[in-house]
């Protein structure tokens, strides 16, 4: 979770700026969705089911007192509101339930595949068992693809606020052998960048890649694009989360685009957290320009008011993209994926299936 600053939480405007017919191509469009966070997936829904688990809990179950808790006066109050969820995950079961049902919730925005991020250092240092914990999430994993057809990967993320003893923690729980769940394919950092330089991780992101992790830190959100080299150097980054800044530096976009390391970008949260001050100054058409390859994503949807097709309609309006470009957007990320390549080969030829048929029917 970023330092954010005290600043108002609005939506911004996606769906409600494409037409009808574009709307309705998003919502059916298989996705896969790359820099989506765990604990800042809880929607209301779910977080009511947590609260009613524990009614010591300052989060309200009432499905309507909860809509009036969610309903952000400013960041101050969001960040009240997203510490208090994480509060509500006390047990292995808790951690199941949230995964289980944010899986639920991608399903119904059709996403085929998802690489959720986990902070696990926030459930151990809580009293989580680690075992009880990897347990949670992989059983969640395994039936959520079973029931809802959505394919559920692991990056354990380093919360960079925490320091180094939550880099060791992480770094512990992402390379035991005994304990590395299944489904972890990356790495990465997270948190506030201002004040917390990325080299200091090396060592734990070297451990990482050398256990044959991906690194994916997030970089250049908050800070200028000496961050996202930083990220490059010294965590060997082969994604980056946000990257915002890059469009600062014409090398970096360069290098970024020789390199095909793609930009994980998340329209919505860059303005909600003043990364970008107005959508029309986004840098998203820039990136793509520079021959950057970019992914969409939603971050911490409900605590942002937007979700994955909201951020679709959101890269339609900056990109001026129709249904074929929207397509070429979503297979974007499925390339930029850790899937296995059958995996890859599937949802490809889902999203060209769809597109096809729907252009046909149109």
């Amino acid at each position: 979770m970023p330092g954010y600053p005290d600043q108002p939480i609005t939506r911004v405007p996606g769906e409600e700026s494409v037409s009808q017919s574009l709307q309705t191509f998003i919502a059916g469009l298989p996705k896969a969705e790359l820099h989506v966070h765990h604990v800042g997936s809880a929607s209301p829904r779910i977080v009511a089911e947590l609260a009613a688990r524990h009614p010591d809990s300052s989060v309200p179950a009432d499905p309507e007192a909860l809509a009036d808790f969610f309903t952000f006066r400013d960041f101050a109050h969001f960040i009240t509101v997203y510490l208090s969820v994480v509060d509500l995950i006390r047990t292995p079961e808790d951690v199941r339930l949230l995964t289980y049902e944010v899986a639920r919730d991608m399903a119904r925005q059709n996403v085929r595949y998802a690489e959720l991020t986990l902070t696990p250092f926030s459930s151990t240092r809580r009293g989580i068992d680690a075992r009880g914990f990897m347990d949670a999430i992989e059983d969640a994993r395994k039936a959520a693809e079973s029931e809802f057809g959505t394919v559920l990967r692991w990056c354990f993320d380093i919360p960079g606020e925490a320091g180094l003893e939550s880099a060791e923690e992480t770094a512990r729980l992402a390379t035991d052998d005994a304990l590395r769940p299944e489904g972890l394919v990356s790495f990465g950092l997270g948190g506030p960048e201002i004040g917390v330089p990325r080299p200091q991780f090396k060592p734990y992101f070297d451990r990482a890649l050398a256990a044959g992790l991906h690194s994916v830190p997030h970089a250049g959100e908050t800070t200028g694009p000496e961050t996202v080299w930083d990220a490059l150097t010294y965590l060997g980054a082969e994604r980056i989360g946000h990257g915002t800044s890059s469009a600062q530096d014409p090398k970096l976009l360069a290098h970024l685009a020789e390199r095909g390391i793609p930009l994980e970008v998340c329209p919505t949260s860059n303005i909600a957290t003043r990364a970008v001050t107005t959508l029309d100054e986004h840098p998203l058409r820039q990136f793509v320009e520079a021959g950057v390859s970019v992914t969409i994503n939603s971050d911490d949807p409900p605590m942002f008011s937007t979700d994955l097709n909201n951020e679709y309609a959101v890269a339609a309006r900056l990109l001026s993209l129709d249904e074929r470009g929207l397509a070429e957007l979503a297979k974007n990320a499925v390339r930029a994926s850790f899937l296995d390549a059958p995996g890859k080969a599937r949802i490809a030829a889902e999203i060209d299936t769809y597109t096809e048929r729907w252009l046909a029917g149109a």
